[in-house]
């Protein structure tokens, strides 16, 4: 053998060491990258029922959101109707019933000075003789 023989093949040697050493990276990162798939895979079959039962759930809230607006539809409704109920009351019952109890309070005021001045008669004519009483009684008899 040749120094040129000896010399390529100490060549083919280092380059044999050196794909082995770049291989053996290459073959780690094929590893990570099959493990990165698998787990990409799991994921996305794992999602897709998440993202069915969210859509699900989605639309489950909308029509409990629309049932919500039209209840509140109605309460609006009602109370607009309450409120106009209560107008037309007030309005057909409450004058007579305000002028009923400014009549019913002028006659307890009547009777309460009725009272009153019967009391504050009784007061004085106990107060008087005997005599003018029946002088006043007397002359009322001759009128």
């Amino acid at each position: 053998m040749t120094g040129g023989d000896i010399a390529g093949l100490i060549a083919a040697g280092v380059f044999a060491v050196l794909v082995g050493l770049i291989a053996v990276p290459l073959l780690k990162l094929g590893g990570v990258f099959d493990q990165t798939r698998d787990s990409i895979k799991d994921v996305s079959d794992g999602i897709t029922p998440i993202l069915a039962e969210s859509t699900v759930t989605v639309q489950e809230a909308n029509k409990q959101l629309a049932r919500v607006d039209v209840i509140t539809r109605n309460v609006e409704e009602v109370t607009g109707n309450v409120t106009s109920l209560v107008a037309l009351f007030a309005a057909s019952v409450g004058g007579p019933l305000i002028r009923l109890a400014g009549f019913s309070a002028a006659v307890r005021a009547g009777l309460t000075s009725l009272r009153a001045a019967k009391e504050a008669d009784d007061v004085v004519s106990d107060k008087k003789p005997s005599k003018k009483r029946s002088s006043t009684s007397g002359s009322k008899k001759k009128r």
